[in-house]
């Protein structure tokens, strides 16, 4: 299993128009085969700061999400939405256990 963890961030100004893109995202992503979890959460304490979270069956369904149409429309609106700064990071893991 793949995680992809990380933030974006966009002007806090600009996250009420960016809302409808970035819902297209995400429920565009979670019909993929493979999409275990996608999902963006916005920082409680710092505006425009979105928290990114995705769990990816393998490699070959997370090669697939970076080739479909609807992250090429995502990548294409940021000039348009702000987001600049990005830190995200692939984790391999195993079979996940209950804490």
């Amino acid at each position: 299993m793949l995680l992809i963890v990380g933030t974006v961030r966009l002007p806090a100004a600009r996250l009420e128009s960016a809302l409808p893109a970035m819902l297209a995202m995400v429920q565009a992503s979670r019909a993929e085969p493979g999409c275990l979890q996608y999902s963006y959460a916005q920082d409680l304490f710092d505006p425009g700061l979105i928290h990114v979270q995705e769990r990816w069956q393998d490699a070959q369904a997370l090669e697939a999400h970076f080739a479909s149409p609807h992250i090429a429309r995502w990548r294409a609106a940021w000039p348009a939405l702000g987001i600049g700064e990005r830190d995200l990071r692939r984790y391999e893991v195993g079979a996940a256990q209950p804490t």
